[in-house]
């Protein structure tokens, strides 16, 4: 509420919401442009509700200084309940949760997949750690694949269609896959691990000495790993945008572009692929951007119909 009592405006909102994507992501900040209005706004304020979210559970500010958060039990109770308080339409009174109400207002968002992301939280909360590459997979799910797939719904998708959905989920496994590789060293000093226990196992690296010098090659192969299968889930998703409106295939072929040249990045990096973040210029985005209006335009022969990939780990359902 506003000083005077009044609720804020529908305005109102979505200009806190544009603000905390310029702070939050300089390159879904950019990809967001790329939409029609309405898709852009609702974009930014799903991304404001996501990234308050993950700054309550991590301690954090904006995605960065990852913390220990002292009650993590309080914190997911009030992520829930003024999650489940927006989801009804209720007026909540901080604008990234009052930013999901209206979208949830708008589309016909599932409640399942809001109720996905916060399991995503729950792990994080209480020091989860991927055992197998399927635990992994799980975990990009319900922190990135849930997201995709709610971006999907503002950017005009139907919530029946399963396919469609599965593409989104594809390219937020891609993303989460990518920031995993980038920021394994972030992590580390943030105590916390996402590369399965499996595979630090089978490349004989004993638990938590994963980024001491010694194993950095090691590190190497499977940050390699990562991106090789953050790969394998961008090829998946380009195919759904042959069902995305021109624009909305636009800003989501130059977030896959840009998400894409991060992952690569990393694995060019080789030993050094944590001595500084990895990341793309202004410049590089630029490029990406002006890359990704020719691959939307072509989108239908550039990337022909396809059943998904068999292979690749699956979403769950309903």
């Amino acid at each position: 509420m506003s000083a005077s009592g009044e609720r804020p405006s529908r305005a109102a909102i979505v200009a806190t919401a544009r603000e905390s994507i310029a702070r939050g992501s300089k390159s879904f900040a950019a990809a967001s442009l790329l939409f029609d209005r309405k898709t852009r706004e609702r974009a930014w304020l799903l991304y404001a509700w996501c990234r308050r979210c993950d700054d309550l559970a991590d301690g954090q500010e904006f995605g960065h200084d990852l913390s220990v958060v002292p009650d993590p039990a309080a914190r997911l109770a009030q992520i829930r309940a003024m999650t489940d308080a927006a989801l009804a339409g209720e007026m909540v009174g901080d604008p990234a949760f009052d930013a999901l109400r209206i979208v949830a207002a708008e589309t016909r968002l599932p409640r399942r997949f809001a109720h996905d992301l916060i399991e995503g939280f729950r792990l994080d909360l209480e020091d989860w750690r991927p055992r197998s590459e399927d635990d992994l997979y799980r975990y990009c799910y319900h922190v990135a694949g849930a997201v995709g797939c709610m971006m999907a719904i503002a950017m005009g998708v139907s919530p029946d269609d399963e396919d469609t959905l599965d593409r989104a989920c594809d390219l937020g496994m891609a993303f989460q896959l990518a920031n995993i590789a980038r920021d394994i060293e972030e992590d580390d000093r943030g105590g916390r691990c996402y590369l399965p226990q499996e595979w630090l196992a089978e490349m004989d690296i004993p638990p938590g000495q994963h980024m001491k010098p010694p194993f950095r090659p090691r590190l190497t192969v499977l940050a390699r790993r990562l991106v090789d299968r953050a790969a394998a889930f961008e090829a998946s998703a380009r195919i759904g945008t042959r069902r995305l409106s021109l624009r909305s295939a636009w800003a989501v072929l130059a977030a896959a572009g840009i998400y894409g040249a991060i992952g690569r990045e990393v694995a060019a990096r080789g030993d050094h692929a944590w001595d500084h973040r990895a990341g793309t210029s202004a410049a590089a985005k630029l490029g990406w951007i002006a890359r990704a209006l020719g691959q939307a335009v072509q989108r239908n022969r550039l990337y022909p119909v396809a059943p998904r990939d068999a292979d690749l780990w699956r979403r769950p359902r309903g």
